[in-house]
């Protein structure tokens, strides 16, 4: 299985840049293995170091992995922040762009969407880790709160229950039918059509008209 387009191209291991050499290599071998496919040394090896030099700087293979998580979720939330710009134009436009921003990364980065979602890395004995899969996640929370900020206090649903049925829709088709490898379905539309449709299901169910 293809978990990336360009497997390969990451790796490159120069003098003084070995915690980066790894993490390129990391990536490389979920492209082409997927996220439990290769062993450390097999890291080490790819990036062109002895089986012992990644102690320097991670403990196990569990450790490189939560480190390439780490990278792909501060990645993750830069594109939901630039896709949610401050809830511009308007809440639910904005929402739009926040998926959209969701099913590209899952379609631009398969690599990193895979160490961050399959790769089964403890995330409770991971502070760091944990609090940069919380800040993606906080940005989806503060679009619902701005789209409740338009119904009446009366008839607002909890937001944190909307976050996780909205995040659940836009990663459930980003896992099946937007991710840029070939575990991907195929869909008689785009994905983000099929998302912009959930969405407006969704929300009109909630009582939110006129959108």
């Amino acid at each position: 299985m293809a978990w990336t387009k360009d497997s390969g191209k990451r790796r490159g291991y120069h003098h003084g840049n070995l915690r980066e050499a790894l993490i390129a290599a990391a990536l490389d071998l979920i492209a082409d293995k997927g996220p439990a496919g290769f062993t450390f040394a097999e890291a080490a090896r790819a990036a062109g170091v002895s089986p012992a030099a990644p102690y320097r700087h991670f403990r196990d293979r569990d450790a490189l992995m939560a480190d390439v998580a780490l990278r792909g979720f501060e990645h993750f939330t830069e594109a939901l922040e630039q896709g949610w710009d401050n809830g511009k134009p308007h809440p639910y436009r904005a929402l739009e762009n926040l998926g959209r921003a969701y099913l590209a990364f899952a379609r631009n980065e398969p690599a990193y969407y895979a160490a961050m979602f399959e790769a089964q890395v403890p995330r409770d004995s991971n502070q760091e880790l944990s609090r940069a899969s919380d800040r993606s996640f906080s940005i989806l929370r503060q679009a619902c709160e701005a789209l409740c900020a338009l119904m009446p206090a009366e008839k607002r649903p909890p937001t944190l229950m909307m976050s996780l049925h909205i995040w659940a829709m836009s990663h459930g088709i980003a896992s099946l039918f937007a991710r840029g490898d070939s575990a991907r379905r195929k869909l008689p539309m785009t994905p983000e059509d099929l998302l912009e449709a959930g969405l407006l299901l969704y929300l009109r169910g909630l009582g939110l008209e006129g959108l």
